[in-house]
């Protein structure tokens, strides 16, 4: 072949390797665009081209903290609240309840006040492959963290960096920290720091409505005769503005009010423990299946709350059995007496009438 007839295959070879180069990228490109979501705007000429949505409160691999906030009404306002994604409400002592909020790649320079571990949170930490954050604790949350191998970061042990005191709350209910220190602190621990975990709710990304259930506007839950929390609901923004012994909860620094997308009511009994302290601590008959209620966008439905082991993670079932799927957003999950009179008062829109239901 004649040297001008070699030029030309050359570059008839190069035309078509350059030619499937491009078919390829093309195929990779639409393939790609094949897992996206496309609305056109025939009207307007345009299409828009939206990313598949994601789950936004629970995502990434850190490892959660689950943080013991002290519910003392000295303690209020509380700090990082509205930042966790799951807040337990759990009742203890004297009829005081305590909160333990969970905070999965938060940033937050104040968390508090941080008060002393009990025995029965560290349930709902392990469910979570959370580090449990705590100051000072219980002999039977003491003798449980070394029982679980928890790892857990409590203040009276810290360095004196971890956790510090303000000066705008008296001891104890001023000891606050933040994700910042706590992360240090865990590092230095050599604790496992990420997480591969799922989340113990069954987030969705499309809006959940509860269409079957009952109104729910305003929930009443009396924990003891000395802690009612009432959420009532904010249809503007679609939360539930949360309340304790009639006074708006807010956050410490912005004064903002405590809210939650979703609550979850949980009924077990809690008992008197017997120890040679006398302090009328409490354990919590929590393995089983109990009733409860899920409530959101206005809406609630009876369910069940399903724990079978103390490290095992709690299912929540509706009343066919079928685990429920939950709204992305923050979750309060009270926990309180199977007598505990829990009200749930609605205006339904189409009838105009009142719906309480009194468990």
């Amino acid at each position: 072949m004649e040297k001008g007839g070699i030029k030309v295959l050359i570059t008839i070879l190069s035309v078509l390797i350059i030619a499937a180069g491009v078919i390829l990228a093309y195929k990779i490109i639409q393939n790609k665009n094949n897992t996206e979501t496309i609305s056109g705007e025939e009207n307007k000429g345009t299409i828009v081209v939206e990313k598949e949505k994601t789950i936004q409160i629970f995502n990434g691999n850190d490892r959660p903290f689950a943080v013991m906030i002290d519910n003392h009404s000295d303690a209020w306002p509380q700090a990082g609240l509205n930042q966790a994604y799951m807040v337990y409400e759990i009742i203890v002592e004297g009829g005081e309840t305590r909160l333990m909020a969970l905070f999965k790649g938060a940033d937050l320079d104040k968390i508090g006040p941080v008060r002393s571990a009990r025995h029965y949170f560290i349930d709902y930490a392990m469910e979570n492959d959370a580090i449990y954050v705590h100051f000072g604790q219980s002999p039977q949350a003491q003798s449980d963290i070394k029982k679980f191998s928890i790892n857990d970061i409590n203040g009276i042990a810290e360095d004196g960096t971890t956790f510090w005191r303000v000066k705008d709350k008296y001891a104890p209910h001023n000891a606050v920290t933040s994700t910042e220190k706590l992360l240090e602190s865990a590092k230095n621990k050599n604790y496992r720091t990420t997480s591969k975990e799922e989340s113990v709710l069954n987030y969705v990304t499309d809006e959940v409505n509860l269409e079957d259930g009952q109104s729910a506007e305003t929930i009443i839950i009396p924990h003891s005769d000395l802690q009612t929390v009432t959420y009532e609901y904010d249809a503007e923004n679609k939360v539930y503005v949360r309340y304790a012994r009639g006074e708006e909860q807010t956050d410490w620094d912005t004064d903002e009010p405590v809210t939650t997308k979703n609550i979850i009511i949980t009924f077990c009994n809690n008992y008197t423990l017997s120890d040679s302290e006398n302090k009328g601590r409490q354990g919590l008959k929590n393995i089983g299946t109990f009733d409860g209620y899920y409530i959101t966008n206005g809406r609630a439905i009876k369910i069940q709350c399903i724990k079978n082991a103390r490290d095992e993670k709690t299912v929540y079932q509706d009343m066919n059995g079928n685990e429920i799927q939950v709204n992305d957003g923050n979750t309060f999950v009270n926990i309180c007496p199977t007598n505990a009179d829990v009200e749930i008062e609605g205006t339904e829109e189409v009838t105009g009438t009142t719906n309480t239901v009194n468990e």
